[in-house]
C-alpha cells in the first residue's frame, strides 16, 4: 500500500467518528427528559468537539492555528470523562451524588482546566515545544506534556472507568437479557481509551498522531448497538433503584442493615425514630458501626428464631417482633442480614385481651351456666304449672346455649394456634365429628357417606372445628318442621369427598332446617359485626375463621324443598 493512498486516513476517520457521534446524539435525543439523557448528550457534544476539532486540525499546517485547533481537542478531552461520570451517575439512579457539592467541585475543575487549555500558549502548563510533525499527509503535531497534562489525562480515564463500572454492574442487574449490551458499553470505552494512553505514553510507530479520535468509530458503533437496540433509556434502572431506598425508608417498621459481623451499615427512619435519640435527624456517627444488637439492647439469633422484645420510646414501651434474614448480592454471596422490628404492640395488648376474655368466658360464664342449667333442668322436673315449666324449660335451652358458647370460645383459641400439619384419614376425622353429634342429638337423623379413603396431609384440629360447626349449626338450629322424617325432626346429610382434578378435599353438610338467616351471611361476608348486621352466635364465625387457616372455602345454598347445604373445600396435601 503506497502513501499516496493512505493520505489523509487519520482525519478522515476522526471526521467519520465526529459525524457518527451526532447520528447517536440525534436518536438519544428524543429520549430528553429521561434519567441521564442530559448528560449522555454532553458526552456526545465532548466527543464531538474531540474528533472534529482533532480531524479537522490534521488539515491545518498554520502552527498558531494548528494550537488552537489541538486546544480544542483537549478541552473535548477533560469534558468527555467528566460528563460520562455524570451521565454514569445520573442514569443507574445515583442523581444525588450528581447535584452534591462534591460534583459541583469536580465541575469546578472541569472549567478550570479547560481555561488552563485555551490559554497553554502565556503559560505551558499543559505542554511546551510545539511543532508540526507530519504524517500521512497530515499536520500531526509533536510537543512535551507537563504534569497537568498528565494528570488530566489520568483523571479523565478514571472517570470513565467509573462510569462504566457504575453501568455494567446496573446492567448486570437486568439478568441475561442485557449481557451483550453491558459487554459492548464495557468494550466500546476501550478502543479510544487505549489509544489515549498510547499516545500519552509516546509508544507505537507513529507517535506523534493520536488515534483515539479515529477509534472513537468502533466506540460509537457499540454504544449505538446498546442503548439502541436494548432500548436501555426506556428501561430505567433509576426506577430500581428508587425502589430499592423506598422500599426501606418508607416503611413504617424499624429495619436495619448490617454487615456480616452484625454492624450497622444501615438504618431506616423509623428505626432512628424507635431506637436513637435524636429520631431521623440523629448523625450517622450515632448510628453506623455500631453492633445491631447494642442498638436494640438484646441478643439476637442471626440465623434461628428471635423472640418478641420490649423497648421503651418516647415513655412508652412498645413490644417488637424481630425477623432476620440473610442479604445477599446478585452473584448469590453472603453479604450482610437485614433485621426487620415489627411493632407488634397492639397485636401483643390484643392478645392479651382475648386471653382474658377467653378465660371468662370458659370458665365464669361456663360455671355460672351450668349453675342455672341445673337448677333449671331441676324444676323443669318438679313444677306442676305448664307455664312455669314452659319458662323453666326456656332458662334450660338458654343456658346450654351460654354453656356451647364458653366451648366455642375454646375453639376460637385453639384456632389461634399454629397448628402443624399431620397426616391423617379424613374419613375417619368426620366419621369421629358425626359420632359425636348423634351422641350429643340422638333424636337427630345425621347420616354419613364416605366416598374416599385417602389420607392427607392437613391441620386436624382446624378441620375438625370446622366440620364440627357445620353439622351441630345444623343440628341445633332446628326448628322441628323438616321434610325427611315423619316427625319433622332434625335430618342432616353429611358426605366427604376428594376432588382429583382440583385437589381439594371436598365436605358437603345438608340439612332440612329453617335456613341461616341473611344476617348471619352478610355479617361474615362484610368480615365485622355491627348493631345492625351480627349473628347470632359463634358457629359460623369458627367455620369461617378455620376455612380460611385451611386455605379453603366455604359456600352456603339453598336446599330442595327445605333447607341448606353447606359446601367446605379445602386443598390438601397427599
Amino acid at each position: 500500500m503506497t502513501d499516496a493512498t493512505l493520505t489523509g486516513w487519520p482525519a478522515i476517520g476522526s471526521l467519520a467518528a465526529g459525524v457518527g457521534t451526532l447520528a447517536l446524539a440525534r436518536f438519544v435525543a428524543r429520549y430528553r427528559g429521561q434519567p441521564g439523557v442530559t448528560w449522555f448528550l454532553g458526552v456526545l457534544a465532548a466527543q464531538a468537539l474531540w474528533c472534529f476539532a482533532y480531524g479537522v486540525g490534521l488539515f491545518v499546517f498554520d502552527p498558531a492555528l494548528r494550537i488552537a485547533f489541538e486546544a480544542a481537542a483537549w478541552v473535548g478531552i477533560v469534558w468527555t470523562g467528566l460528563t460520562f461520570l455524570g451521565f454514569a451517575l445520573s442514569y443507574t439512579g445515583r442523581g444525588d451524588v450528581v447535584d452534591s457539592p462534591a460534583f459541583d467541585a469536580v465541575t469546578a475543575a472541569g472549567v478550570g482546566t479547560s481555561l488552563f487549555v485555551v490559554t497553554n500558549p502565556l503559560h505551558g502548563l499543559f505542554w511546551t515545544h510545539f511543532r508540526l510533525d507530519p504524517v500521512f499527509g497530515v499536520a500531526t503535531v509533536t510537543y512535551t506534556l507537563r504534569p497537568l497534562a498528565y494528570l488530566t489525562i489520568g483523571v479523565a480515564t478514571l472517570a470513565v472507568v467509573a462510569g462504566v463500572v457504575l453501568l455494567v454492574d446496573t446492567f448486570l442487574n437486568y439478568g441475561p437479557l442485557y449481557r451483550r449490551e453491558t459487554a459492548a458499553v464495557a468494550v466500546s470505552a476501550l478502543p479510544p481509551g487505549l489509544a489515549l494512553l498510547v499516545w500519552a505514553g509516546g509508544v507505537g510507530p507513529v507517535p506523534q498522531l493520536n488515534l483515539a479520535p479515529v477509534m472513537f468509530v468502533p466506540h460509537v458503533a457499540l454504544d449505538a448497538y446498546a442503548f439502541g437496540r436494548a432500548e436501555l433509556f426506556e428501561r430505567n434502572p433509576t426506577t430500581v433503584r428508587a425502589a430499592e431506598r423506598t422500599a426501606i425508608d418508607d416503611l413504617a417498621d424499624p429495619i436495619v442493615i448490617a454487615d456480616r459481623e452484625g454492624r450497622i451499615v444501615r438504618l431506616n427512619a423509623a428505626g432512628r425514630e424507635a431506637f436513637v435519640d435524636g429520631g431521623p435527624s440523629s448523625p450517622d456517627e450515632a448510628v453506623l458501626d455500631r453492633p445491631v444488637e447494642a442498638l436494640l439492647g438484646v441478643e439476637l439469633a442471626f440465623d434461628g428464631d428471635n423472640d418478641t422484645f420490649e423497648y421503651r420510646t418516647a415513655g412508652e414501651r412498645r413490644t417488637y417482633a424481630v425477623s432476620v434474614s440473610p442479604l445477599a448480592d446478585p452473584s448469590e454471596t453472603h453479604v450482610g442480614w437485614t433485621v426487620v422490628c415489627s411493632d407488634v404492640t397492639a397485636r401483643e395488648r390484643r392478645r392479651q385481651q382475648l386471653e382474658v376474655f377467653n378465660r371468662v368466658l370458659r370458665h365464669n360464664l361456663r360455671n355460672d351456666a351450668g349453675v342455672v342449667h341445673g337448677y333449671a333442668d331441676f324444676l323443669v322436673d318438679r313444677l306442676d304449672d305448664d307455664e312455669l315449666r314452659r319458662m323453666a324449660d326456656a332458662i334450660e335451652r338458654r343456658s346450654a346455649a351460654l354453656e356451647s358458647l364458653s366451648e366455642k370460645a375454646r375453639t376460637v383459641e385453639t384456632l389461634l394456634d399454629d397448628e402443624p400439619r399431620a397426616e391423617l384419614s379424613v374419613g375417619s376425622l368426620v366419621e369421629r365429628v358425626v359420632a359425636d353429634a348423634r351422641d350429643a342429638s340422638p333424636d337427630a337423623d345425621v347420616h354419613l357417606d364416605v366416598r374416599t379413603d385417602d389420607s392427607a396431609s392437613v391441620r386436624e384440629r382446624t378441620l375438625e372445628a370446622a366440620v364440627e360447626n357445620l353439622v351441630e349449626n345444623a343440628v341445633r338450629h332446628h326448628d322441628g318442621d323438616g321434610v325427611e322424617q315423619a316427625d319433622g325432626g332434625a335430618w342432616v346429610q353429611v358426605t366427604v369427598a376428594h376432588d382429583a382434578a382440583a385437589g381439594t378435599l371436598v365436605v358437603e353438610v345438608a340439612d332440612d332446617g329453617p335456613g341461616i338467616p341473611a344476617a348471619e351471611l352478610d355479617a361474615i361476608e362484610a368480615g365485622e359485626e355491627t348493631d345492625l348486621q351480627h349473628g347470632s352466635g359463634l358457629g359460623l364465625w369458627v367455620v369461617h375463621w378455620a376455612v380460611t387457616m385451611l386455605g379453603g372455602d366455604v359456600t352456603y345454598a339453598d336446599r330442595e324443598p327445605r333447607g341448606t347445604v353447606a359446601t367446605l373445600r379445602v386443598p390438601i396435601e397427599e
